[in-house]
């Protein structure tokens, strides 16, 4: 919990513009969580003759529209606020260390910290809202579509794991190089300077290719999920299926598969954020 403090002073502080954005962004995702079943729904009832529920998914939809308009707004003066007292209380209290890089690295390290709270906790909120929502929502479609979307979480919680553990150990020695810049570049020797951010760039692209190396095995089984699904959806059991139904249930699919491609990415920011924290704290 030590490592976390840092973290969690930053969200008590300002915990109330805090509650408002994110309960913004519950409306905002419910409403896009419920914006398939009513396309479904209109489909069915033109095909019928009837507007009704196209009516009720405009609606639906510029509700949505207004609320996540409203949120982006109050999301940059939140967190541009919370970053200014932040970091002017980091300098402050370590102003006095002799360690200018490692100040400088971690003042910019703090920024990404604040990042994180502003764009990558909406974004693994995001991930979690489509993945566990579309998962309820199928249930009322067909449960066979359901028990295939779970059980395809086995082979991603294994190679998730695996993932996790690299991007810790790439992020740390990322970030221990991060820490030498301000240092090797007062020291005006070309030779350093060079060898440095050949280093920087040569971490960045580990990173980078072990998060492509699993998005690519993952998008793999995303593939075979949507078309074993859209299969049992047609199917389905050899009763008939209307349109918006068979929209609906790809839909969903599709945003179920969208949380589960967001799984290197959230893995990757959390080690990212965990070591910032840890050097946060223990900077000396």
């Amino acid at each position: 919990m030590k490592d976390y403090s840092h973290l969690i002073k930053i969200i008590t502080n300002y915990k109330y513009r805090l509650g408002v954005t994110y309960i913004l962004f519950i409306l905002e995702m419910g409403g896009d969580l419920l914006k398939p079943y009513f396309i479904g729904k209109a489909v069915n009832d033109l095909l019928g003759g009837s507007f009704h529920s196209l009516v009720l998914f405009l609606a639906l939809h510029f509700s949505w529209l207004i609320i996540g308009t409203i949120r982006m707004r109050y999301d940059t003066r939140t967190y541009t606020a919370i970053y200014n007292a932040v970091i002017l209380q980091f300098i402050s209290d370590k102003l006095g260390k002799s360690n200018i890089s490692k100040l400088s690295a971690h003042a910019t390290l703090t920024r990404e910290l604040v990042d994180s709270l502003e764009f990558d906790l909406v974004f693994i909120l995001e991930a979690l809202f489509n993945v566990i929502g579309s998962l309820v929502l199928l249930f009322f479609y067909d449960v066979k579509i359901v028990s295939i979307c779970l059980l395809v979480l086995i082979p991603i919680s294994f190679i998730s794991r695996q993932y996790g553990k690299k991007m810790s150990v790439l992020t740390h020695a990322k970030n221990n190089e991060l820490e030498k810049q301000v240092n090797v570049i007062g020291s005006i020797d070309n030779v350093e300077i060079n060898r440095h951010f050949t280093a920087m760039r040569e971490w960045q692209i580990k990173i980078s290719d072990q998060h492509a190396f699993s998005f690519g095995i993952m998008e793999s089984i995303v593939g075979l999920l949507i078309g074993l699904s859209l299969y049992i959806a047609a199917k389905n059991t050899g009763q008939a299926i209307n349109q918006g139904e068979l929209i609906g249930i790809y839909f969903y699919i599709i945003k179920f598969n969208k949380g589960l491609e967001t799984v290197p990415y959230i893995l990757e920011k959390y080690a990212s954020i965990k070591d910032i924290l840890q050097r946060l704290i223990t900077f000396s």
